[in-house]
């Protein structure tokens, strides 16, 4: 654990106490009681995070006068000098972090929030914001940082499993759903961890086939992938989560054809991981069913929503999810940088994709 700071900013919501790391005692008050909270905004998502990368935490805890407080989840590159950090909320791949609070945030929060991460010595800072009040975190950001787009796709649970069925869900994923129902799939949810083997053989099929599709070396694809998920990953995140992270899997004939991993914390589902054979999945629809059962799952413990996460706007993934009845909104990231790392970072990548032909999914 690092060592606890305090300091006093002056802002003009008036003077305001930062600690950090934020206490957790705080952060799961304010968690429990944040009625929009998302999975990956939880202390126990950090703790994966900082358990499965180079990475500390630097969490936030802002406390303001009239007795409100926000927790901003943050995290550092622990090994780097200060002044070529980066401090993120999250890293790339890790989803949406953003400010928990427990009230409504006001503008002159907010406006402090992003005036304390301004003067930070990091090189880089960046916050992704949640769709819920991305509008006033829009009004409140300076102009020193910039506004990179997303887009997360979730579907509403109100009134019920029924009603997503009869008039959420497109026609053409009852119509799989009903495929893989009539194929006899052995389907297991897995809440202790032992299926995670599974799902990694899974998701190494997985990455042969997505690297054929980009026109990727499959050495590169291995090496890319294994750094954004290494294999410890999802074993963290299903120990620390424990009964609310479930692998859900189908098996086609005994073999292994599709897996997702879904997480869960109060009101708020998440899937967050998938993987296949499409050989062994995709003649019986397998992967439809998965999700059809894990958002049916949800419904029945109580959760008003169900986060499917990111997708490329037009892309065939964003069409699939949108047949689950899943509605994309803005989840903005804003982010500054002392020097042009991204740029740089950018180009490099660019030029990589020219050079072996790279095809955008």
């Amino acid at each position: 654990m690092n060592t606890r700071a305090e300091l006093l900013i002056d802002t003009a919501a008036g003077p305001a106490r930062v600690t950090t790391p934020a206490p957790r005692a705080v952060w799961w008050d304010l968690a429990g009681r944040d009625p929009d909270i998302s999975v990956t905004q939880t202390p126990t998502w950090l703790d994966c995070l900082c358990e499965t990368g180079p990475y500390r935490d630097t969490s936030r805890l802002y406390a303001f006068p009239d007795g409100s407080r926000i927790v901003l989840p943050l995290v550092s590159r622990g090994w780097r000098p200060r002044r070529l950090d980066m401090e993120e909320s999250w890293p790339a791949g890790w989803g949406i972090g953003g400010p928990v609070t427990a009230g409504t945030v006001g503008l002159e929060q907010a406006r402090a929030l992003f005036a304390d991460l301004a003067h930070r010595p990091a090189l880089r800072i960046g916050v992704r914001f949640r769709p819920q009040g991305a509008e006033l975190w829009e009004r409140a950001a300076p102009d020193t940082f910039r506004l990179e787009p997303h887009t997360t796709q979730a579907v509403d649970l109100d009134g019920g499993f029924g009603t997503l069925w009869q008039h959420r869900f497109h026609t053409r994923v009852r119509r799989d759903v009903k495929r893989a129902e009539k194929a006899h799939l052995d389907v297991e949810a897995d809440r202790t961890g032992r299926l995670v083997p599974v799902f990694q053989e899974l998701y190494d099929r997985s990455i042969e086939r997505w690297a054929a599709q980009q026109h990727e070396p499959p050495a590169l694809a291995r090496w890319r992938r294994r750094r954004e998920f290494p294999r410890e990953r999802l074993a963290a995140v299903a120990a620390r989560f424990g009964e609310s992270c479930t692998v859900w899997l189908a098996r086609n004939a005994g073999e292994p054809a599709a897996a997702i991993v879904v997480l869960r914390h109060g009101p708020h589902a998440k899937f967050w991981r998938a993987a296949m054979d499409r050989d062994l999945a995709h003649p019986v629809r397998a992967t439809p069913l998965l999700y059809r059962l894990a958002i049916e799952e949800a419904c029945e413990q109580g959760c008003r929503i169900f986060d499917l996460g990111e997708s490329a706007p037009g892309s065939s993934l964003e069409h699939f999810k949108a047949g689950f009845g899943a509605v994309s909104r803005p989840s903005p990231r804003y982010w500054r940088e002392r020097l042009p790392v991204s740029t740089v970072e950018r180009g490099l990548r660019t030029a990589v994709k020219r050079v072996i032909r790279f095809q955008d999914a």
